[in-house]
C-alpha cells in the first residue's frame, strides 16, 4: 500500500490555482452562512390571514348548501353515508353510538331556511372548537299537504342533503333510539388538519 506525501504547493501554483479559477468563473462567496430556504412565516401575519378567513367563511355561509330540490326520505329511513376512505371500523363505531358527540342541535320548530342557517353555523362553530362528534335533531315532521305521496320529512330529507354537501362531514348516520333514533344523526366531522 502507498503511503500519500504531503504536498505544500508553491507560490507559483498557488497563482496557477486561482488563474484557473477565474477563468472558469469561480467567484468567492461573499456569506459564509448556508442559505436556510424558505423564510420563517410571519405569526401576525399568519394571525391575520385566519382571522379573514374565518370572517369571510362567516359571511358566505349559505353558499355551502344548496336550497334546491332533494331527495324525499321516508320518516323511518335510516340515514347513512361517509366519504369513500374513512375506515370501517370508525363508521361502525359511529353507527353504534361509540363516538361520544360533544354538542346538540335540535331543528324542531324551524322553517327550513332557518334550519339551514342554524345547521351551517353549528357546523362552523363545532369545527372551530375542534368537536369529533355532533348530534342533529331533524325530527320526522312532514308536510302537511294532504297527498300521501308528496308528504315527507321535509327538514330531514334537507339535512340528508346538506350534510353530504358540507366539506368538514366525514359521516353521518341515523343516531341511537337513546338519542333520537331515525329523527336525529351522528355527523363526525373532520378536525382541522386532517386531510
Amino acid at each position: 500500500m502507498s503511503r500519500r506525501r504531503s504536498h505544500t504547493p508553491d507560490e507559483e501554483e498557488i497563482a496557477l490555482f486561482r488563474q484557473a479559477l477565474e477563468q472558469a468563473g469561480v467567484r468567492r462567496l461573499e456569506n459564509d452562512r448556508a442559505d436556510p430556504g424558505k423564510p420563517r412565516r410571519d405569526a401576525t401575519a399568519l394571525g391575520e390571514r385566519r382571522h379573514a378567513a374565518l370572517a369571510a367563511s362567516t359571511h358566505s355561509l349559505t353558499s355551502r348548501t344548496s336550497d334546491g330540490r332533494v331527495e324525499p326520505v321516508r320518516p323511518s329511513a335510516r340515514l347513512d353515508f361517509a366519504v369513500p376512505d374513512l375506515p370501517y371500523r370508525t363508521q361502525k363505531a359511529l353507527k353504534q353510538g361509540q363516538i361520544a358527540w360533544e354538542a346538540g342541535l335540535d331543528l324542531h320548530g324551524h322553517t327550513l331556511d332557518e334550519a339551514r342557517q342554524e345547521l351551517e353555523g353549528f357546523l362552523a362553530e363545532a369545527r372551530g372548537k375542534r368537536m369529533r362528534c355532533v348530534l342533529v335533531v331533524h325530527g320526522k315532521a312532514r308536510a302537511s299537504t294532504g297527498n300521501l305521496l308528496t308528504d315527507y320529512p321535509v327538514i330531514k330529507s334537507h339535512v340528508n342533503a346538506w350534510l353530504r354537501e358540507w366539506p368538514t362531514v366525514l359521516a353521518f348516520c341515523s343516531a341511537q333510539e337513546l338519542d333520537g333514533g331515525t329523527g336525529a344523526v351522528y355527523v363526525l366531522l373532520r378536525r382541522r388538519g386532517e386531510v
